[in-house]
């Protein structure tokens, strides 16, 4: 009788392949973080383009190249193709993440991701890519390692400098955001998966909540591109006109700084939104966001639980009971992954080994999901993003948001006012 061969699941190797990196920071092995930011010819040649830079740039190159090949190998995927596609996905991001950090740009708000997506859409859009070059495209497993990533930010001594007042608002808006955005999808009959990610997109923190929920759902990209597109796109009015609205309504700053960081969706947008106020705005809509931030984690847990659950009594297994073993196996194991770097950040790495990696770390993050994001726009038809039945979540969106905006501003009232 023929041996059973072992076979590790995507998301184990995603749990491998995010430990390794984070253990490699861990004993000494801290990867530079390039710099993006220019304004002229001669900012970009001096800074983005130096030596040094370039270096930097080249070390974070030769870490994910490193490590989407061992998650290749690891799956038993086509190396071959991986071997051309991937540095040609990174070479796209590498040119996304420099136009997003032009000064005019960054004024704007405009992040790397939507260059990302846009890049990859043009591509995808005016040039027929083989099948070979797709199927080499690692989609989920690129968001997963940077979801693992992020748990090396969500530190349980930042919580609590968050302040109570910023928790408290956090947690009323999430939730009941969360259940309205939900309850309106499923009323609009939009399916579950896209229900969850638009849902915990517009309650919690936009862009790195559909993240999230995706990564927990194992979700469809091309839902989640569109989840994206809906959250960016919408960020940028919020973002100018609501300080202007607080500011007819005569809100003072703490009211205003609740506000716009409950309801802006991008932590960019909000920031900038508070420095149109005012100083103590920034900083309370600064801790509202992070608080709402902060809540990613357990919110992407309990979304995996309900998920998984739900799957195990779907049409299929209806009639089966879902037990412990069967919940187990359908869990999203990188969120294990998540859920551990987070402890061991948050108890066990000392803070000043944390000062010393953690922006290293947060670089790699951030290019993984720009990774991510032209691998979407790679894959997926810009069509597909805009045709007839995308039309009940577009309302779904806009319906909750406006929703959000209302319920956050009577929240910042009674709390902050």
């Amino acid at each position: 009788m023929a041996s059973k061969t072992f076979e590790l699941s995507e998301d184990w190797v995603v749990v491998i392949l995010g430990l390794a990196i984070i253990a490699l920071a861990l004993f000494g092995v801290i990867v530079p973080k390039p710099s993006f930011n220019w304004s002229d010819s001669e900012t970009l040649q001096n800074t983005v383009l130096s030596q040094k830079n370039l270096i930097a740039m080249g070390a974070q190159f030769v870490v994910v190249y490193a490590a989407a090949i061992l998650g290749a190998i690891l799956l038993k995927k086509n190396l071959k193709a991986l071997l051309i596609v991937f540095p040609t996905v990174y070479l796209l991001t590498l040119f996304a993440l420099v136009l997003a950090g032009n000064a005019v740009i960054k004024d704007y708000n405009l992040e790397a991701v939507i260059f990302s997506l846009a890049i990859g859409l043009i591509i995808s859009n005016c040039f027929k890519l083989p099948t070979w070059f797709k199927e080499a495209l690692s989609t989920e497993l690129y968001v997963k390692v940077g979801l693992v990533l992020l748990g090396t930010t969500v530190i349980f001594g930042d919580i609590l400098k968050a302040g109570s007042l910023g928790l408290i608002q956090a947690l009323l808006v999430v939730v009941s955001v969360w259940y309205f955005a939900y309850w309106v999808c499923r009323k609009l009959k939009i399916d579950k998966e896209m229900s969850l990610m638009l849902s915990s997109a517009v309650s919690i923190c936009g862009v790195s909540a559909a993240i999230a929920t995706s990564g927990a759902i194992k979700g469809d990209t091309k839902k989640l591109s569109y989840v994206i597109s809906l959250v960016l796109i919408t960020a940028i009015p919020m973002m100018i006109f609501m300080p202007y609205i607080a500011q007819w309504l005569n809100l003072s700053q703490e009211v205003t700084g609740a506000w716009l960081g409950g309801s802006i969706d991008t932590t960019g947008a909000v920031v900038a939104s508070g420095s149109l106020v005012g100083e103590e705005a920034l900083k309370i809509s600064t801790i509202v966001k992070f608080s709402q931030n902060v809540l990613l984690g357990i919110a992407a847990f309990f979304i995996s639980i309900y998920w998984t659950y739900s799957k195990s009594v779907d049409d299929e297994t209806k009639k089966e009971k879902p037990t412990l073993k069967l919940i187990w196996e359908r869990f999203p194991k990188f969120v294990v992954g998540f859920v551990f770097v987070s402890l061991l950040f948050s108890f066990v790495v000392s803070p000043e080994t944390n000062d010393q990696i953690k922006d290293s770390l947060k670089s790699l993050q951030g290019l993984w999901f720009a990774l991510a994001f032209t691998s979407i726009g790679l894959e997926t038809n810009f069509k597909d993003l805009f045709k007839q039945d995308n039309k009940k979540p577009l309302y779904a969106f806009i319906v909750a948001q406006t929703f959000n905006i209302v319920v956050t501003l009577i929240i910042a009232l009674a709390l902050f006012n």
